[in-house]
């Protein structure tokens, strides 16, 4: 297999819990808040659905569980930043630093453990297509099931009430208010929703991407994944588009030490995130601009969301 293509497989491979905690924060934010706590629903996520799969055997209760504990961390952060008025940038990191405190505590018996993971399966047919076969369908079933999860999160957006309550809510929340919505209501139910697709997004990357589970695993997919919205201008498809390739930049390391060509391995692991600051820096104003209203003022001064 050429290295374009592993790099091509491994980045949809490796961008996957990306992107569910990336379109977990486009519905978030897309309400008027921002969860810089989506990396600790990673790490919930991850180490939860570890244990379930370790325990049970069945990967896909431990995907449930990995996203019931994500959505429970988020909901932490929706309580402190909508019910007490909490500043949304501080409370983001409160619960990151919880869930890493959490995560290292119970998931120290873990490390180690051996566990039924998902596996890949090669889709016939579309499986035999030269360069798209081995890159979009000879993968695990998480994978799968994000390729049904952007469009589905793009209608509920654009084409549902909820999404037209939830998008309101982001845009113009008097608006709900005067026709007898509560716009706290509203934003605590995208957050707990986000909160569960950073949760499944964390399983998917203990118990289908690197099948092992050890101490702050994430380590910073979750701070791209916020990046990666506000980038993408709050669209599910750009989010996806914008995943893969921060994933392909994680998979281009060991693509190349595969084939044995001596790159510096610390400078690999940078290399996401250098790529992170550089579209930040070239599209940050742009992308900015195109924030809901509501989130533009949480942009300016951290103000809570209310």
């Amino acid at each position: 297999m050429s290295l374009i293509i592993d790099v091509l497989t491994g980045g949809v491979r490796g961008g996957t819990s990306i992107l569910y905690a990336a379109l977990g924060e486009t519905v978030s934010q897309r309400s008027g808040v921002i969860n810089l706590g989506t990396e600790g629903g990673m790490l919930g996520g991850a180490l939860t659905a570890y244990i379930i799969a370790a325990e049970t055997g069945n990967p896909w209760l431990g995907v449930l569980g990995g996203g019931i504990v994500g959505a429970a961390l988020a909901l932490v952060h929706a309580l402190l930043v909508l019910w007490r008025g909490a500043n949304q940038f501080a409370s983001g990191l409160m619960v990151l630093f919880l869930a890493l405190g959490l995560t290292s505590l119970f998931g120290a018996s873990y490390v180690g453990r051996t566990i039924t993971p998902f596996t890949t399966w090669a889709i016939p047919v579309l499986s035999d297509i030269p360069v798209l076969g081995p890159v979009l369908f000879d993968q695990d079933p998480l994978v799968y099931l994000s390729y049904l999860a952007v469009p589905a999160a793009w209608f509920v957006l654009f084409r549902t009430r909820a999404g037209l309550l939830l998008r309101t809510a982001g845009e113009r929340s008097d608006a709900l208010t005067v026709h007898g919505a509560d716009v706290r209501v509203v934003r605590t139910w995208a957050v707990g929703a986000g909160g569960f697709l950073a949760g499944v997004g964390g399983a998917h990357l203990s118990i289908a991407y690197t099948n092992t589970w050890f101490e702050n695993m994430v380590a910073g997919r979750g701070f791209i994944a916020v990046a990666l919205v506000i980038l993408a201008a709050w669209g599910p498809v750009k989010v996806m588009a914008g995943a893969y390739l921060f994933g392909a930049a994680l998979a281009l390391g060991p693509a190349l030490q595969a084939r044995g060509i001596p790159v510096n391995q610390f400078l690999l692991h940078v290399i996401p995130f250098v790529l992170t600051l550089v579209v930040l820096a070239a599209l940050g104003r742009r992308s900015s601009n195109a924030a809901p209203a509501e989130l533009q003022r949480v942009f300016e001064n951290g103000a809570p969301a209310t």
